[in-house]
């Protein structure tokens, strides 16, 4: 029997109350349920394993079920489906970093404050905090480090997608700016033999990227400094990458960030933009949707493809190329103006 078709009202309510769905992600993200899912068990079980309620987990998972992520069989018991593997911690696109972070209180109070940014065009998370969602994190251990496993989650999803797509080979010395704990900067290393590798970020960002490194086995390729973007990044290297940084900031911020890598870069340098392009109107809910994240949070905005080339335009860079991934992120390629 074929599926009803979803009536406007019913699919109307279903975007509504997405944010429940959410939520409920959330909590299972958290409680690291699908991590002990190897084999199917009963909410009671599970409940015995995260300390948690057992009725009140079954009517969680039960829900969690009727969204697609998990099966229940005849006996109650839980299982994973394809989408809900990839909340296991060790999946290899795994997204259950990210899905931690959504539930976080700074996060959702950021999201219901959006009207504040549509009526004003302000940060929600700063009217709310008084302050930039970057120096609050470094202020709050417990959410720096879900937000730093959360940017690992994303960047292992996409890092596939990204080395079939780009030839990282080409360049002798890449540097990944503001690169985090070193996750896309490892798969590169580990993907070409022949490239070196310079990571840069905040120093007490870089300071948990040794692990990383090591782990891919890429350590003795990589040189590991700490700093600010505003004020200086390593000289002489043939790359630079810029992996989901410049959609942080608005376009002042944006292009003083694009002025300190033409500072350091030479005539023969390329700078690889990692970002996502505003599609078509009508098309790419997703990208559209991390905009309003970038209003609410930090302050920054996705943009279309002639606002790149503008804002490489400012910075000192000419667009050169565009290279689609299988995700939602392509390749801007640019060099110095």
């Amino acid at each position: 029997m074929e599926d009803p078709v979803e009536s406007p009202a019913a699919a109307l309510r279903r975007l509504i109350n997405g944010f429940e769905v959410s939520q409920a992600l959330h909590v299972v993200a958290t409680l690291g349920i699908a991590d002990l899912l190897d084999e199917p068990r009963s909410a009671a079980e599970l409940a015995a394993s995260t300390e948690t309620h057992p009725d009140s987990l079954y009517r969680l998972l039960r829900a969690v079920a009727a969204a697609g992520v998990l099966h229940e069989d005849a006996e109650r018991r839980f299982s994973l489906t394809p989408i809900g593997e990839r909340l296991r911690a060790d999946a290899p696109d795994s997204l259950a970093g990210w899905a931690k972070l959504v539930g976080r209180p700074y996060f959702w109070s950021s999201w219901g404050n959006l009207l504040h940014s549509i009526r004003t065009g302000e940060t929600a998370f700063e009217h709310i905090y008084g302050t930039d969602v970057w120096t609050w994190r470094r202020s709050q251990p417990e959410d720096g480090a879900i937000f730093d496993d959360a940017m690992q989650s994303v960047t292992r999803w996409a890092n596939t997608a990204l080395l079939e797509a780009f030839d990282f080979g080409r360049f002798r010395t890449v540097a990944d700016v503001g690169g985090g704990n070193g996750t896309l900067l490892a798969s590169i290393l580990a993907a070409f033999p022949s490239v070196e590798g310079v990571l840069f970020d905040q120093p007490h960002v870089v300071s948990h990227a040794e692990n990383v490194l090591a782990g891919a086995g890429v350590a003795d390729r990589c040189r590991v400094v700490g700093g600010s973007f505003f004020e200086a990044v390593p000289d002489g290297c043939d790359a630079y990458v810029l992996k989901s940084v410049l959609h942080d900031w608005e376009d002042a911020e944006a292009a003083a960030i694009l002025r300190v890598c033409r500072a350091a870069a030479g005539d023969a340098s390329a700078l690889l933009l990692v970002e996502r392009i505003v599609p078509d109107p009508g098309e790419g809910i997703d990208t559209k949707f991390s905009d309003l994240n970038m209003l609410v949070l930090p302050g920054g905005r996705e943009r279309t493809l002639d606002e790149w080339r503008s804002l490489l335009d400012g910075g000192g860079f000419r667009l050169v190329g565009e290279t689609r991934t299988a995700s939602p992120l392509s390749v801007l390629e640019a060099v110095p103006a």
